[in-house]
């Protein structure tokens, strides 16, 4: 692993110990820093705000609440956090769920030890990460979601910058945020910036909601 790459802290949240600490072990060996690994997702949330992990990866199922539900807690406990699902169900309506909740990415527990790493990389790094067969599930309801009428009383957007704007066009376009900074000369760090810096303007949580934004206003053209 790469020295960028070397600092990358990671949380493991599944109820099924051996699993949990064969993944513990695979990102360990990698040269990733587990900082925390727990089998609840109510102790997942405490955790974070603690721990402050760059990417939790999380079992959809625990047995005491939701991966959903911890995802929404870790809003709210540690925000920006990235969250990778790990998970044995491919059930549409289990992805869509996750996603639309602030999953940064989905992954089933089929997946083999070499793309599960590289995952976790690319979720660090802002990448939206799928299972190849959940990909287009994902993408079919950005557009589903797009094609929704907008709410009533959503005047006055705000301003975003030429370079928000640019940036957006791009994430619009389903490019790796490695693949803005390689286009647009800038730095990884940068595009980052620029696209929490766009969240917060617009007041949406997620890539999913800011795809569905950009296609409403045109910018995937």
């Amino acid at each position: 692993m790469a020295d960028d790459e070397a600092q990358i802290r990671v949380m493991v949240v599944d109820d099924h110990p051996m699993w949990r600490e064969g993944v513990s072990r695979d990102l360990t060996a990698a040269g990733y820093d587990v900082v925390a690994t727990t089998g609840e997702g109510r102790q997942a949330v405490r955790i974070a705000a603690a721990a402050r992990p760059d990417v939790v990866v999380l079992d959809l199922q625990l047995p005491d609440i939701s991966g959903v539900e911890v995802i929404h807690g870790l809003a709210e406990t540690h925000p920006g956090v990235r969250i990778l699902m790990l998970s044995a169900s491919g059930e549409q309506q289990d992805v869509l769920d996750a996603v639309k909740a602030g999953a940064t990415g989905y992954l089933l527990k089929s997946a083999g030890q070499a793309e599960f790493l590289d995952a976790v990389r690319r979720t660090a790094a802002g990448d939206t990460v799928f299972t190849p067969g959940l990909a287009g599930l994902v993408l079919g309801e950005y557009r589903r979601l797009a094609a929704e009428p907008a709410a009533p009383g959503d005047d006055g957007a705000p301003r975003l910058t030429e370079r928000e704007t640019e940036v957006l066009r791009l994430v619009a376009k389903g490019l790796s945020y490695r693949q803005i900074a390689e286009r647009l000369v800038l730095s990884h760090r940068t595009v980052q910036n620029h696209v929490q810096n766009t969240l917060g303007k617009l007041q949406l949580h997620n890539r999913v909601e800011l795809t569905r934004y950009a296609i409403e206003q045109g910018l995937d053209d």
